[in-house]
């Protein structure tokens, strides 16, 4: 599977459907509205990120895969920032149209303590018209010998109307490609001749007219949506009830849900139809390339708002229980957050006999940004550092225990004594160490706040350390 996750890098993936923009204000809650019963959302940090479709886009980018787009926006500056942002992704944007008749998708989301307080939306929900159907159609027909299948994400705005469907198929097909669908609405006869579509158990419902209450009803109910709609697959994605998958002449599995935490489930689907048909357009086994993309829908929900994953996550995820980064994977998952705008905590240590002292530090960490990655010593660094007795527990386990805690995102183990090659690799916007250091005394500070990051001091419990635990327990051996 890891020479399937590669060859992603070779794929190239059309996509079709509806654009939009994702805005993002970031804030802290401290006091109800004397004008209204509402919280007063002091925003500290905006963000812009790409939607709807564009986040399938944006998912298949992430995963290394050659993409193209085509959609509408309207001619507004959201549409030119949709536009640019597809651009610097390296994504082919010669089928993006502008419509003056229609302003471009946005959802702004406020949100505070990691909770949503409003959402709002800017949009024209209307059919695709007949010279805009021309246009496409044809723009498509000259496009599509360069690109290994198609992904339709429907979001129910008008793009993905019944004739661009049947226009699209017959293209696609007479070229012995696939097409994979993202539906919304509860009539699913517009995607006839598709090769598979992703609805969650909410929409399988409606578009069956049955309701799904057990993994019986789930399979009835892909077993309907494929005989309605002429498919070879389809999966049924239903939350924390995991995935069921259906292929014509394949059976069927029921696959559990993957995610170890849930922050937020936007976006989730956009996740699973990018690396479900990027592996399905390269080749891989219909229920592999579930599993697969099951799993890495299990991660994106463990972060706020529309995101995507790595294909070192992903490989992370699946090997390491205890999210155990090597040096390679931690410098390309720091590039994936980086680009996601995440706020990265970087602190190191050696860890060893794991005490109060270091839980209140990582947790004081942890609060200094969106992501804390911890870097450990390896046997060897400590035994340099602190003499042959030590450590006196191993680098796998001292790993294994420090990602166990809630503070802690991701764990990587560095073989020098000092962790600043780690740290240009990271480049985290926060440094921190103990109070007991000095800034200039901090390995890497200049570093980070060369690239304009910060060095913060933790205070630490006074009297914890392993050296004082190793201590006491020689006393009482010997006492």
């Amino acid at each position: 599977m890891k020479e399937a996750l590669k060859r992603l890098e070779q794929t190239r993936v059309l996509v079709v459907g509806d654009l939009m923009l994702d805005r993002y204000y970031w804030g802290d809650v401290s006091r109800i509205s004397p004008e209204a019963p509402v919280p007063v959302v002091k925003v500290g940090r905006e963000e812009v990120r790409l939607g709807g479709a564009a986040n399938v886009v944006n998912n298949l980018t992430a995963l290394g895969c050659k993409v193209g787009v085509c959609g509408l926006i309207g001619v507004d500056d959201s549409g030119r920032e949709v536009k640019q942002m597809l651009t610097d992704r390296g994504v082919d944007t010669s089928l993006v149209f502008a419509d003056s008749s229609r302003p471009t998708g946005v959802k702004l989301r406020v949100l505070a303590h990691h909770q949503q307080m409003l959402r709002c939306d800017w949009e024209r929900v209307a059919p695709l018209g007949d010279a805009e159907l021309k246009k496409i159609l044809a723009g498509l027909e000259g496009v599509l010998d360069s690109y290994d299948g198609v992904i339709v994400s429907d979001y129910g705005k008008g793009l993905i109307t019944r004739e661009l469907m049947a226009g699209l198929v017959k293209l696609v097909s007479a070229r012995g490609k696939l097409v994979t669908v993202d539906p919304k609405g509860m009539d699913y006869s517009k995607y006839k001749g598709a090769a598979c579509m992703t609805p969650n158990e909410h929409e399988a419902s409606l578009a069956s007219h049955m309701p799904i209450l057990s993994e019986s009803d789930a399979l009835k109910a892909g077993e309907r949506l494929m005989k309605d709609c002429g498919l070879d697959m389809v999966c049924i994605t239903r939350g924390a009830k995991g995935v069921m998958a259906i292929k014509a002449a394949g059976g069927h599995q029921l696959l559990p849900a993957q995610a170890r935490e849930v922050f937020d489930v936007t976006g989730a689907g956009d996740t699973f139809i990018s690396l479900f048909s990027g592996l399905l357009f390269g080749g891989v086994d219909f229920f592999d390339c579930v599993r697969w993309a099951n799993l890495a829908a299990g991660i994106v929900v463990g972060k706020l708002g529309t995101a995507t994953v790595s294909l070192s996550e992903i490989l992370s995820y699946e090997e390491s229980p205890f999210r155990l980064y090597t040096l390679q994977d931690i410098e390309e998952l720091a590039r994936s957050l980086h680009r996601q705008n995440k706020k990265i905590v970087f602190t190191n240590g050696c860890f060893d006999l794991l005490h109060a002292g270091h839980i209140q530090y990582l947790q004081e960490s942890r609060k200094q940004g969106d992501v804390l990655i911890v870097g450990i010593n390896s046997d060897e660094s400590v035994r340099r550092l602190k003499g042959p007795a030590r450590p006196v527990i191993q680098e796998e386990d001292r790993a294994h225990v420090l990602g166990a805690l809630a503070a802690v995102d991701y764990v990587v183990i560095f073989e020098e004594d000092t962790p600043l090659d780690l740290i240009g690799k990271i480049q985290p916007d926060v440094l921190t160490k103990g109070a007991d250091y000095t800034v200039d005394t901090v390995v890497g500070h200049d570093l980070v706040t060369g690239w304009g990051g910060e060095v913060r001091l933790i205070n630490l419990k006074e009297n914890r350390s392993t050296s004082g635990i190793i201590q006491k327990i020689s006393s009482d051996r010997t006492s």
